[in-house]
């Protein structure tokens, strides 16, 4: 077994719930050092699962990438949205009704195991309509779902609610956005499955009987603010959507227990933060780099790692109990 060392993110898990965008990889791509890091943290024997809110593939598909990259995933270690979304769905509408899905086959391939006829048509009256995202979704597929939620009084679920996410390109719209169309045609507001809530994360605990879970993420209100939801510590890794500028003002129910630059870091010992009061307010210190409270003001006393600063800035910050609007941050903390 490749060893964990003690007090590291990896220290105790049995296992890591990993989220995909942003954390394994950007569109085909891998992020780097995310492959080799998720298969040491297998070979020391635990167990990886995949929990995603993008809807526009199957668990099958998804498996197939990252065997790709040389990851052992199989279908039944990816748990997606529009799985999360069918619970939803069951406990109000049983099969075989009629579902309408803005989406990709992600979406269409769960409902029919579950037994559901698919539409894409308002005119065929649906029980429910099922939006996820997908590249290809566009105003003819929105304007569908919304005739059917004013005329036919459809069951309306999100699979999620993610504004963004991340492309080898860069920042592109996420399903947030156009879940937002047709919230503006409609005036509805959706169900919503995936990240952030739990309902998710406790399809995934249960799937693989974790007791000590981890879960990974790049993004606050989603992963992070879903894992805390559930009650399980949860580790942003700095390779995806969010950044110090995220970090340092977040609430305190989306804050990570772990601050990672990357996955390289899971299986190190993770660096203690320590604090000592000075005249004029206080000093925070994670090994080289230190960020001080001078008044109103929040300084970098010294520099150190880029990651050891972002931890003693959020350390810093969030302990002191005022909102970050009425703090000076100096602005290299939140590049």
């Amino acid at each position: 077994m490749t060893p964990v060392a003690q007090g590291s993110p990896l220290d105790g898990r049995d296992v890591l719930l990993a989220d995909l965008d942003g954390v394994v990889y950007a569109a085909a791509e891998p992020v780097p050092h995310a492959v080799e890091s998720l298969l040491g943290a297998a070979a020391a024997g635990i167990r990886i699962g995949y929990v995603t809110n993008n809807a526009s593939r199957t668990d099958a598909q998804v498996a197939e990438q990252l065997r790709a990259f040389g990851m052992n995933a199989r279908a039944e270690d990816v748990v997606t949205s529009p799985q999360a979304a069918l619970e939803l769905l069951s406990a109000s509408v049983p099969p075989p009704a009629l579902v309408l899905v803005v989406g990709g086959d992600g979406i269409t391939v769960e409902l029919e195991r579950a037994g559901y006829r698919v539409t894409r048509s308002a005119d065929d009256a649906p029980a429910a309509v099922v939006q996820g995202f997908h590249p290809s979704v566009g105003w003819a597929e929105l304007a569908e779902a919304s005739f059917a939620i004013q005329h036919h009084d459809a069951l309306w679920i999100a699979t999620n609610q993610d504004w963004t996410f991340p492309h080898s390109r860069g920042v592109a719209p996420g399903n947030g956005t156009l879940v937002s169309a047709v919230h503006t045609a409609t005036g509805m507001l959706p169900q919503v499955a995936g990240k952030p809530e739990r309902a998710i994360f406790d399809t995934a605990v249960a799937r693989f009987g974790a007791r000590s879970p981890l879960v990974i993420g790049d993004r606050l209100d989603t992963d992070i603010l879903g894992a805390n939801r559930a009650g399980i510590p949860a580790a942003l890794v700095l390779t995806g959507i969010d950044g110090a500028r995220q970090l340092l003002p977040a609430r305190e129910e989306e804050r990570p227990a772990f601050i990672l630059g990357d996955l390289r870091e899971l299986a190190e010992p993770y660096p203690e933060a320590s604090a000592e009061r000075v005249e004029g307010g206080a000093i925070v210190r994670v090994r080289e780099a230190a960020v001080r409270l001078d008044g109103d003001r929040v300084l970098v006393e010294a520099r150190g790692d880029r990651v050891d600063l972002i931890r003693a800035a959020c350390t810093l910050i969030w302990g002191v109990g005022r909102p970050i609007y009425g703090l000076d941050v100096d602005e290299e903390l939140s590049r």
